[in-house]
């Protein structure tokens, strides 16, 4: 009989552990939370303003059914077991449904595991806990300044600006983006030039003039220089150094999406997709078990359990020389170490091992989590850097070489990591060469790079704003608002992006700021560790916002429609243009009084003709297209216009002629040669013998 109810909050983690527990346990899944904040009281905001900012919640209306089928399997049992994720939210999870359920009356547990193996969940049921107050407090005060700014902003800016939305995390986000806009528009470039000598294998670069560095700034200067020059250059120096190259660390939440998005080319999105799914469990074929640890963490630490099994995989993969041991970094203010890195939860799934179970990207990724961690237990490389000075009357001049003495880590993480590798000649000191040639080049300084979605969340990291759990869900929110347009992976403000940032600085330039925002992130972690009053956070901040808020409601300048220069057929009023989710429309200023929409007409495309006949149907033409979707999309192919009664398509333009083996269309296969165009099943090429 099933006398203990486990409950955590996805479906495959709930399949996952209920392997590993007794017949007597039942595991059943949340789906994620319950409930969340009403949308009653003052302005909407669930909160009793009057009662110390009391939250009123309502059960969430796609959970109602997964509440009733959990209260309905409460019956008969005796325990139960609260085991959702090991952070905040799933702190807070936990409490909800300790309410929501009632359960105060009959024995029951907070569990917790950083990763889903046999050995890890039986551990965290024998020493189960509390709910940890605290942290719920600190995951209810998020949600309720979130709430208070969502509400009033987004409310604001979409009657006088028409924006979407706006948030604490969200606008602090944008702004950086925006501000990055601005320093490339305010950005002037500067001219400069450098000065190369070109020698038998190698180059080298001007350093120094004087003793000291320089800058050409024209070509004028350059000249002057370059007449100083003797045709004869004096070998002054040379070095060779050897230094370590130390492996990175073990990946944390953020450090997972930056790399997984410049090596993997994953947007944080999917990255956080695919690691949740190998946290929770992947079949095997002999049982289901999470392959990597818990994927939200801020710790680069991990534990001797890993360590010592690693160190022993590593010494027979590898021999004993590559072996090293796992970097102990100072703890960062604002880190939460609770659990470890993302790590591998056994070493004997290697990817290798495990790959016929993964799909092509689950297997991108968990290789390079399993080797991201390998690789932080290993020897650095060993890398010697060799350089040569050479002097010409003022003049120094620099170049440098390296070579790999010791590969060390690179033995295993090598593809995710390259080494510039370059030779230099073996040159005696105080001995003198000619250059082949001196070369100037005119440079510019260029502007400040745009934000690429890796270097975005560094920035977000660098700067305290938000939790790395939210970084991808932040991105997504300004794609989905049109805040922000992605331009060759690059992040660029939209119009109403740039508007949106100008008005919140004006008006909330205190609450909307990279600094409040990263201060709200420490409060957040003092009410986490019980230093910090729910309360008076809350009360202090409303006090502070609500005048803002109606200021802004007062003198915010309402944004007018742009007129089309048109009137209206149905009312004689001025046409504007107006958006909407799918994008700009015309329609009448008179709305809602007037409901007229200007339908758009399309031209329709002129159909080209290439005058063959088909050779499917013996009735149509074959003409000239463009594929409208799909991976094609753009591109040019060939069909009968006898579509769809005839569905003949050709990826080359019909020479007019018929293959003389099976009587189909002749092609060109855009090489310069003739093919059939069933290729599969004829194969014919012009020249072939029949």
């Amino acid at each position: 009989m099933k006398t203990k109810l486990v409950i955590v909050e996805s479906p495959s983690k709930s399949k996952t552990i209920e392997q590993y527990l007794g017949e007597e346990y039942i595991v059943l899944s949340s789906k994620g939370h319950i409930r969340d904040l009403a949308i009653s009281g003052v302005g909407g905001l669930g909160l009793d303003i009057e009662n110390d900012f009391a939250p009123k919640y309502e059960i969430i209306k796609e959970k109602k059914k997964v509440v009733k089928e959990l209260k309905d399997a409460l019956d008969g049992v005796l325990e139960i077991y609260l085991a959702t994720d090991p952070d905040r939210e799933g702190e807070a999870i936990s409490w909800h449904l300790k309410e929501v359920l009632k359960i105060n009356d009959r024995p029951y547990k907070r569990v917790i595991f950083n990763e889903i193996t046999k050995e890890a969940v039986i551990k965290a049921f024998d020493d189960p806990r509390d709910i940890d107050l605290d942290l719920v407090s600190s995951q209810e005060t998020r949600r309720i300044l979130d709430r208070i700014i969502g509400f009033k902003l987004s409310k604001l800016l979409q009657n006088k600006i028409k924006s979407k939305s706006a948030g604490r995390v969200q606008s602090a986000t944008l702004k950086i983006i925006v501000d990055k806009e601005k320093e490339i528009e305010a950005f002037v470039e500067d001219e400069f030039w450098k000065v190369k000598a070109e020698f038998p294998g190698f180059t080298a670069e001007l350093a120094k003039f004087n003793n000291k560095i320089i800058v050409l700034k024209n070509e004028q200067e350059t000249d002057e220089l370059l007449g100083t020059l003797n045709k004869g250059f004096l070998v002054s120096s040379v070095e060779t150094k050897n230094r370590n190259k130390e492996a990175k660390l073990p990946f944390t939440t953020s450090s997972l999406q930056q790399e997984a998005s410049m090596k993997l080319n994953f947007s944080s999105r999917k990255t956080m997709l695919i690691a949740q799914k190998l946290y929770e469990g992947i079949d095997l074929g002999t049982e289901t078990e999470g392959l990597i640890t818990y994927m939200r963490t801020d710790s680069t630490r991990i534990s001797n359990t890993f360590v010592e099994p690693a160190i022993k995989y590593l010494d027979n993969l590898y021999g004993i020389a590559y072996v090293g041991k796992p970097k102990v970094v100072k703890k960062k203010a604002n880190v939460q170490d609770a659990h470890e890195a993302v790590r591998p939860t056994n070493v004997a799934n290697t990817p290798s091992k495990v790959k016929k179970y993964l799909s092509k990207d689950e297997y991108n990724l968990y290789t390079f989590i399993f080797e991201r961690t390998m690789a932080s237990i290993m020897k650095p490389a060993i890398i010697a850097t060799k350089t040569i000075e050479l002097t010409n009357n003022k003049s120094l001049f620099k170049a440098s070489a390296q070579d790999l003495i010791f590969d060390g880590y690179l033995k295993i993480y090598s593809k995710y990591e390259k080494i510039d590798l370059s030779e230099l000649p073996d040159l005696a000191e105080k001995s003198t060469i000619e250059a082949a040639e001196v070369q100037k080049t005119q440079h510019f300084t260029k502007p400040p790079a745009r934000f690429s979605e890796a270097r975005l969340i560094k920035e977000m990291e660098d700067l305290g704003i938000g939790r790395p759990s939210t970084y991808s869900q932040t991105i997504t929110t300004l794609k989905t608002r049109k805040y922000v347009s992605v331009v060759e992976k690059k992040f660029t403000p939209t119009e109403q992006g740039t508007l949106t940032t100008e008005k919140l600085d004006e008006f909330f330039g205190q609450i909307i700021s990279v600094d409040y925002t990263a201060r709200m992130e420490k409060v957040l972690d003092e009410i986490s560790l019980g230093k910090e009053n729910q309360f008076e956070i809350i009360s202090k901040f409303y006090k502070s916002f609500i005048p803002m808020v109606d200021n802004a409601n007062k003198n915010m300048e309402k944004v007018q429609a742009k007129f089309t220069g048109e009137d209206c057929p149905k009312c004689g009023s001025p046409m504007v243009f107006r958006t909407s989710r799918y994008g700009t429309f015309e329609a009448c200023s008179n709305f809602p009084t007037c409901k007229y929409i200007k339908t758009q007409e399309f031209e329709k495309p002129v159909v080209v003709s290439t005058g063959v006949k088909c050779t499917k149907c013996g009735k149509g033409e074959i003409v000239e297209r463009l594929a409208k979707s799909g991976r094609n999309k753009g591109k040019t192919f060939y069909a009968c216009n006898n579509f769809p009664s005839c569905k003949n398509m050709l990826f080359g333009k019909p020479t007019g002629g018929q293959c003389p083996k099976c009587g189909s269309l002749l092609i060109d296969d855009n090489k310069g040669g003739v093919i059939c165009q069933e290729t599969k099943k004829c194969g014919y090429k012009e020249g072939d013998k029949l």
